[in-house]
């Protein structure tokens, strides 16, 4: 392990510097709009915005790559990134945030894309498994600083808005200082939506619900906690209790993944989401209760992205796996454009509960189609089933086509170990 952080550390550094910024300023965007007298819907237009510019960005920048470098495809990119985060306290009117949260998105997908190919370049066969786990670490770690440092200043004036932005300029200095040779760069073309569901109708449509309830807690958490009336500290720390769960939840899901019918954990997570949602209705804003809350529903939400990746390669072939992927990450953006949208109109409409009433919504209707599909078709054995994958939405496809081929390789591997230990002549 020390050997495999020590040929990437400069890559995990720089990324976690991103996403201490890009955590910043997604809570900031709920706590500073509200103090500029935004209302709920102008909120979750900005913050649907970013998913659509990460979406969007998704698909350009692999051209973009193609055409002039990941080095200066990285460098512009995050330039865009720092002096967009600049702009947020200059120019505070909605349709400014909403413009320049788009941009963000798309960057921050083309930042992510770069750096992603440039991580998976740099691993090997064999260390391809441990650099992606911790990767996904990093990324999560590096959203949870961010809400400790939305303390160590006041949302009212530019401190706060400051500081994501140097982040993200230095983060520029251990990535392109360290990176030697240029990655040859590749991806599959997705596969289309209608084929998806033909192959797979339960990670399609589980995929994108899901992408609705995760921009909303990413997105809208913020807002939920300003019109609950939390101050900032709780608000962050309501923030990173979600992201927490996400992190210490994965590990266990994905164990358990690999040893049990998917479509039943799929079920049991959903299950248990739409409870711990439902639940929030009774116990109103007591912090403690809430954070507890937090933590359960970003401990189902975020594994179950990487579990319906998982399910649908159970029925796929090695080389479709990647089209899949690309399938599930787009209808995983729609769903993620039209999370915030949503939830802004059920809290316009019903107050700050309208936030909790939206994930209700999504997890219930996850574990009502999820127990449907287990009467259309058997389950797969265990023992042929594709690995877990581990990654987080907020990873681009490279970082998920990289845990697809990793998959491959070991199973490959494990194959060709089975023949070797077969007696001659067996077949």
């Amino acid at each position: 392990m020390v050997q495999v952080l020590a040929s990437v550390w400069a890559l995990l550094l720089g990324m976690t510097l991103i996403m201490i910024g890009n955590g910043m300023q997604a809570t900031l965007m709920g706590v500073r709009g509200a103090l500029e007298g935004f209302g709920t819907m102008e909120l979750s237009l900005i913050a649907s915005g970013y998913f659509l510019g990460f979406l969007v960005g998704s698909r350009v920048a692999p051209e973009m790559i193609r055409r002039v470098g990941h080095v200066r495809v990285f460098a512009a990119l995050g330039s865009f990134i720092s002096a967009g985060l600049i702009a947020f306290p200059i120019l505070t009117d909605p349709i400014s945030w909403t413009a320049i949260r788009v941009v963000m998105g798309f960057c921050l997908s083309g930042v992510y894309v770069t750096a992603e190919s440039w991580l998976n370049n740099q691993a090997t066969n064999r260390t391809r498994g441990k650099v992606l786990s911790v990767y996904m670490v990093a990324q999560v770690s590096g959203l949870v600083v961010a809400q400790g440092m939305m303390n160590l200043g006041e949302p009212t004036g530019y401190f706060l808005f400051v500081i994501p932005s140097i982040m993200v300029s230095l983060s520029f200095a251990p990535i392109l200082l360290s990176i030697s040779p240029t990655p040859a760069f590749e991806t599959t073309k997705p596969m289309s939506l209608l084929q998806l569901y033909r192959n797979s109708p339960l990670s399609s449509v589980g995929t994108l619900l899901l992408g609705g309830a995760f921009a909303a807690q990413f997105g809208m958490a913020s807002v939920y906690g300003s019109a609950a009336g939390l101050s900032v500290p709780q608000i962050t720390g309501f923030v990173a209790a979600i992201f927490t769960g996400s992190l210490v939840c994965q590990v266990p899901v994905g164990w358990l993944s690999d040893r049990m019918d998917r479509r039943l954990l799929i079920l049991a997570l959903a299950g248990f989401g739409t409870c711990a949602t439902m639940a929030s209705l009774v116990v109103g804003t007591r912090l403690e209760v809430l954070l507890v809350l937090a933590f359960c529903v970003g401990g189902v939400a975020n594994p179950l992205y990487a579990l319906f990746i998982a399910y649908s390669h159970d029925y796929l072939e090695v080389e479709d796996m990647a089209a899949a992927s690309g399938g599930l990450v787009f209808a995983y953006g729609l769903g993620a454009i039209a999370g915030p949208f949503l939830t802004g109109q059920l809290m316009e409409a019903v107050g700050p509960e309208g936030f909790w009433i939206f994930l209700i919504c999504v997890f219930a209707a996850i574990t009502l189609y999820a127990a449907w599909r287990t009467t259309r078709r058997p389950a797969t054995p265990v023992d042929e089933t594709a690995r877990y994958p581990g990654v987080q939405p907020t990873s681009s496809l490279v970082a998920v086509e990289a845990a697809n081929e990793w998959y491959a390789e070991q199973k490959s591997e494990r194959e060709e170990e089975t023949r070797d230990a077969a007696p001659p002549g067996a077949s």
